[in-house]
């Protein structure tokens, strides 16, 4: 039998609530609520703001990662979601928390790549 280990999504988006591109608290606690919604283990994170505006984050997951880093003096983000179906298909998972990032910014697909792991 033939292993898929996962749905890994990669995009790019522009925001029309551009705000919440400048520091990481709300999208943070954003993260956290899909972890918990998604019943996923968070097992590390790094947050770093900007000082000057925008922010990049990764958590790690014991299904696998989330990340994100903005320039909001373009009104840009870039993000990205994998979870592994090692234990389960966790590919509605993705396109779920993929959605909510999307809807969370009010953002705008510039391009968003679905790869099939």
């Amino acid at each position: 039998m033939k292993y898929s280990p996962g749905l890994h999504i990669l995009s790019e988006f522009t925001s029309n609530q551009t705000h919440l591109l400048f520091n990481s608290d709300q999208f943070r606690a954003l993260f956290d609520q899909l972890i918990v919604a998604n019943q996923l283990d968070k097992v590390g994170e790094v947050y770093h703001d900007f000082e000057n505006g925008g922010f990049t984050a990764v958590v790690c997951l014991t299904e696998s990662h989330m990340s994100i880093h903005t320039w909001p003096e373009y009104k840009l983000a870039t993000f990205d979601v994998f979870l592994s179906n090692y234990k389960r298909n966790n590919s509605d998972k993705v396109k779920r928390i993929y959605q909510s990032v999307l809807s969370f910014f009010d953002g705008v697909e510039m391009q968003k790549n679905e790869i099939v792991r």
